[in-house]
């Protein structure tokens, strides 16, 4: 999983497209797969989400994956430590989250997809309840058991 600037984008892309070989995923198991795995990243964001909600998420990737954050340079490679930061996450006060997927677009095993994030809060860590409503890019690159490796 990596979170993308939309002008790095078309660099990886191409990259991808020309490193993939081998059998892939059909485009429509690719959307579908995403599309379940956005729900489950919602999931995971609500008032009632509970620890079941964050295993359900986590599911969705390889034993061995990369999930990069390119914007703040953070890279968590172990599902332990992944996991242990979003059951964290549960103690926060989650007034509401809400993704809304704008688009998708596939290649050999591998979907960006465009998402709107609206979402209230009130992290554990801070004085005030926070809201906001962002624009984001995730590439998801996926081995051929349907697992995300990045």
């Amino acid at each position: 999983m990596r979170y993308l600037s939309i002008l790095t984008l078309i660099g990886v892309m191409s990259v991808w497209q020309g490193a993939a070989f081998g059998q892939s995923l059909n485009a429509e198991h690719l959307t579908q797969l995403t599309t379940q795995f956005i729900s489950a990243k919602n999931a995971r964001q609500q008032p009632k989400s509970t620890e079941k909600d964050v295993d359900h998420f986590l599911s969705f990737l390889a034993n061995e994956f990369i999930d990069e954050h390119v914007k703040f340079d953070v890279t968590i490679t172990d599902k332990s430590e992944l996991r242990k930061g979003m059951v964290a996450k549960l103690e926060d006060d989650i007034h509401f989250s809400n993704i809304e997927i704008l688009e998708m677009m596939t290649g050999r095993n591998v979907v960006f997809v465009k998402f709107k994030e609206h979402a209230k809060g009130h992290p554990s860590h801070l004085d005030a309840p926070v809201e906001y409503t962002s624009i984001n890019i995730f590439s998801l690159e996926f081995n051929n058991e349907g697992k995300i490796i990045h």
